[in-house]
């Protein structure tokens, strides 16, 4: 089927298939969003869950259904955790953004919301001394996606020190020093954040 990853079971049988195989979805299965597929109406959208029925918008308009009897079932991929069924898009986009928070990196639109007002649409100008040579410009929100990047990193590698298991408490502290060191050559970078616990 189109859209589905065609992963197998030992039995030889695609995952997706198995879940359409019990007799049907239980209300605590939906989630607001959902694609669904119901044998009379097609597929549709989740848009609202009450005890014991689901409001979902199909191509022929809104119906109220109770998931169970009606053998509604999942129309996109799901994954099953340890008992809670979620569906393979959504766990998967779970687990990219804990990886991304677990490495300490930021979409670049939040980064920017750090950046103080006033720098805002701003540009670092580097001049070189030979007058015949170009400038060089570039964006501030650009350049502070960069150093917010480092200070990140630097957080992460610290981070990864205090937990290291091998290390003795001596080669720790050594070891920090150097990430201190960092941090005070980035103080200059201070002036561009807009709220003081962001900054090194």
């Amino acid at each position: 089927m189109s859209g589905l990853y065609h992963w197998h079971s030992p039995l030889g049988i695609p995952f997706w298939a198995l879940s359409w195989l019990n007799a049907g979805m239980k209300i605590e299965g939906l989630h607001i969003g959902m694609k669904v597929r119901h044998p009379q109406y097609g597929v549709g959208v989740v848009k609202t869950i009450s005890e014991a029925t689901a409001d979902i918008q199909f191509d022929d308009g809104r119906r109220t259904v109770a998931p169970e009897p009606s053998g509604l079932e999942p129309a996109e991929a799901q994954a099953s955790i340890r008992g809670l069924e979620l569906p393979l898009a959504q766990v998967v986009q779970l687990t990219v953004d804990a990886t991304i928070r677990k490495l300490g990196f930021e979409r670049p639109d939040a980064v920017v919301d750090q950046l103080a007002a006033r720098w805002h649409r701003g540009r670092a100008v580097l001049h070189p001394t030979d007058p015949t040579l170009q400038t060089k410009e570039v964006p501030l929100e650009v350049l502070f996606h960069k150093i917010v990047g480092i200070r990140n990193q630097l957080r992460v590698l610290e981070q990864k020190i205090n937990a290291h298991a091998t290390l003795t408490d001596g080669e720790k502290v050594d070891m920090q020093q150097y990430i201190t060191r960092c941090y005070g050559s980035l103080t200059t970078f201070n002036v561009l954040f807009k709220e003081k616990e962001d900054q090194f």
